[in-house]
């Protein structure tokens, strides 16, 4: 990616939307601009775990203003995130088909996890170079985020169903502080986060930071005030606590500092804080400029070339532990990409690389399910791919790996949803044609083979006298035209004379 390229992220959060800006220069992103509307997604969650209409429209209008804005920008260049309230509604695929035509780019619901990972990213870019031992807490609308790294590197990620916007709605309902209803609070949070404490102890980690939302709000009050910069202790804790009893409710809290988006969720938010300080035993935790969007936007630059991509990693990762035969994922996934490109001859090189480059991890984990049976290999597979740790990957990313995975033998009317996408279909039948050429685990004969595709149909070439060279993949061939039959796609195989 050159330098000058402007790059943005979209963070979908429970209570704010978010839009970052930045600008690259030499592999450092400076801000160019930064939107932030108050949206509170997560208050419109409802008992059904429902997105209002009301929750919907207002998500769907800042998204519009936020789409003027990237007028111009290519998909390269934007990535679109969203989080627990979207993670937890169960309607979220009407919210997504309005936000994206919205806002004119797909948004990813990504995994507690991978939220945390971004979220790490974000704050090391952003702090100085250091081999400390790092926590990195984030307390956002519904979710709270805790990592512990070192450097650039996040070691343990885990995300929690407690935040500033679900707790004021449980434990202060009517935005009223009493002594009883934050001891109620707090005490909430601390069960939900319990088993936090095996990994993020006091002794796995040097120095504490906080990220974004809540505890940003609660920086600013504290400095306000007169408290030390750069620090939050437990004595400033215990001040605002009291503060806001004295305030008695919510829409009553006059603070320096504070602002006016942060007043109705500053209870709940201040109780899951002051949990999460008596839980891992903090005496000090620092703020920090970085957060889930400035990961974002470093990730955009890591997914640029496969050696910094995490999601190669985590291929690689998840092939090793269930044991694929990595010579044979190699070579299905080479045959692969040769036969995409000649599938998808028209794309530009860009576009070609980075199709090929999802389907070589298809490829490298088209034999996952083996561990479980071989039996049904391939349905084992999708389902591990559905549910998987997978970090660097967004639920829809993982989601159409998985199909692919299902998909590459067997019938095709288990995936007749996803064959509407013609892209998904060309990386399918590579995929498929790839594992019956190399179905004998070693390299195919490829000269004076072809493949092409037009609308609704795939053609594939044979040259002469392969078929009787070759007589079983001949065989799996003309039954893979078969398998096509009962789809709108027709595939058919031909040898020259």
């Amino acid at each position: 990616m050159r330098n000058g390229t402007l790059l943005a992220a979209v963070d979908l959060g429970s209570n704010s939307f978010r839009l970052e800006i930045g600008r690259l220069d030499h592999g450092h992103i400076h801000r160019v601009e930064y939107l932030k509307e108050t949206v509170r997604q997560g208050n419109g969650l409802d008992d059904a775990r429902n997105l209002t209409q009301e929750a919907m429209e207002r998500g769907w209008a800042c998204l519009a203003r936020f789409g003027e804005r990237l007028a111009g920008f290519t998909k390269g260049q934007v990535r679109a995130v969203a989080t627990q309230t979207l993670r937890e509604a169960r309607n979220r695929d009407i919210f997504l088909a309005g936000a994206h035509r919205a806002l004119g780019f797909p948004i990813d619901v990504i995994s507690g996890r991978e939220e945390a990972r971004l979220i790490y990213q974000g704050v090391a870019h952003l702090l100085p170079q250091s081999d400390e031992r790092r926590l990195v807490v984030d307390i956002g609308g519904r979710s709270t985020e805790l990592i512990l790294g070192r450097q650039f590197e996040a070691r343990a990620m885990e995300s929690y169903r407690v935040g500033s916007v679900a707790w004021s709605m449980r434990y202060f309902p009517d935005g009223q502080f009493t002594e009883a209803a934050f001891d109620r609070a707090r005490i909430a949070a601390q069960a939900v986060l319990d088993e936090a404490l095996g990994t993020f102890e006091r002794g796995a980690w040097d120095t504490a930071y906080g990220s974004s939302g809540t505890i940003g709000a609660v920086g600013d009050v504290l400095v306000a005030a007169g408290h030390d910069a750069g620090a939050i202790s437990r004595d400033g804790l215990k001040w605002l606590h009291e503060q806001l009893l004295d305030a008695r409710s919510a829409d009553r809290v006059r603070l320096d500092g504070l602002k006016e988006d942060r007043r109705p969720v500053i209870g709940g938010g201040l109780s899951v804080l002051l949990a999460v300080f008596d839980l891992l035993g903090i005496e000090q935790m620092h703020p920090a400029d970085g957060a889930l969007r400035h990961g974002v936007l470093f990730d955009l630059l890591d997914r640029e070339h496969a050696a910094t991509d995490v999601r190669s990693a985590t291929v690689a990762r998840l092939a090793t532990k269930f044991e694929t035969d990595a010579a044979q994922g190699e070579r299905v996934g080479r045959v692969a990409g040769v036969l995409l490109r000649q599938l998808r001859s028209g794309d530009d090189e860009a576009s070609l690389a980075r199709l090929a480059g999802k389907l070589d991890w298809a490829a490298r984990l088209h034999e996952i399910g083996n561990l479980i049976s071989h039996s049904d290999a391939h349905k084992h597979g999708a389902y591990i791919l559905e549910h998987a740790d997978a970090p660097g990957f967004a639920q829809p990313e993982l989601h159409r790996l998985g199909m692919l995975v299902l998909g590459h033998r067997g019938k095709l009317r288990k995936l007749e949803a996803d064959l509407s996408d013609e892209v998904f279909v060309h990386q399918l039948l590579a995929l498929r044609l790839a594992v019956i050429l190399c179905h004998a685990r070693r390299e195919p004969m490829l000269q004076g083979l072809s493949v092409a595709a037009g609308p609704g149909v795939a053609t594939m070439v044979l040259p002469s006298e392969w078929a009787r060279r070759y007589p079983q993949s001949a065989h799996l061939l003309l039954e893979e035209t078969t398998a096509w039959q009962k789809t709108p796609w027709t595939f058919t195989v031909r040898e020259t004379v």
